[in-house]
């Protein structure tokens, strides 16, 4: 999952030269303006302090579930499949974070909103993925033969996921911190829900990050293209 090392700037205000005291604004607010969405996008993720956020972000990292922390470029892509199965499954809230004056920060401070999937072992059936390049898509689709892609420790940041599942032993609210199927904790006290297994049919994600230990893409082919997945 993609991170910023540092969410939070709120310890670092400078002191107003006049009065000697740090501006009447808070995290939030200060953003330009921005403070309505972004205060209403850090209090859906059950108002976790930051530290927590980047700390189970390291956590994920150094339990192999994410390749590196990096931010993100702001630009989505879209992932569909006819089919996705995976044993271990988790997910969680947190936040994406972009690079600081990034062009695609748009009215969110350059931050985003995402539900964390981990699959810890899988496989996809007929995968497409697209990005918008700004009127031209580039196209990558694999697996779309006898052979499915294969993954393992993947880790998908989505704002927008459908399909047709069902789950395996789910638990559903479970604090993130305590989760043991697929070897990840996110941070303390973030509800999130975890299953022994997952099938997903017509599956459709908006997704700003993905990383994966293993990504083994059959008869790939990626092209442009003026439509994307769908």
């Amino acid at each position: 999952m993609a991170s910023s090392p540092d969410l939070s700037s709120a310890d670092n205000t400078p002191e107003n030269p006049e009065t000697g005291s740090a501006p009447e604004t808070s995290e939030a607010t200060g953003r330009a303006g921005r403070g309505g969405r972004v205060r209403l996008r850090r209090a859906a993720v059950m108002a976790v302090p930051a530290a927590a956020v980047t700390a189970g972000l390291a956590i994920l990292t150094s339990q192999g579930a994410l390749g590196v922390q990096f931010f993100i470029s702001g630009m989505p892509f879209v992932v569909t499949a006819d089919k996705l199965e995976g044993t271990g499954f988790e997910q969680f809230g947190a936040l994406d974070n972009m690079i600081e004056n990034s062009p695609n920060a748009g009215d969110t401070g350059g931050q985003e909103l995402v539900v964390t999937s981990v699959v810890k072992d899988g496989k996809i059936t007929n995968m497409c993925q697209s990005v918008d390049l700004g009127g031209i898509q580039l196209v990558l689709t694999a697996g779309t033969g006898s052979t499915p892609v294969k993954v393992s420790n993947l880790a998908i940041d989505s704002d927008d996921i459908k399909g047709d599942a069902s789950f395996n032993n789910i638990e559903i609210g479970r604090d993130a911190s305590t989760f043991d199927k697929a070897g990840v904790q996110g941070p303390k006290g973030v509800y999130g829900q975890q299953a022994d297994g997952v099938v997903i049919n017509n599956l459709y994600q908006h997704n700003y990050a993905a990383t994966a230990g293993v990504f083994k893409l059959p008869d790939l082919h990626m092209r442009f293209d003026s439509d994307g997945c769908s």
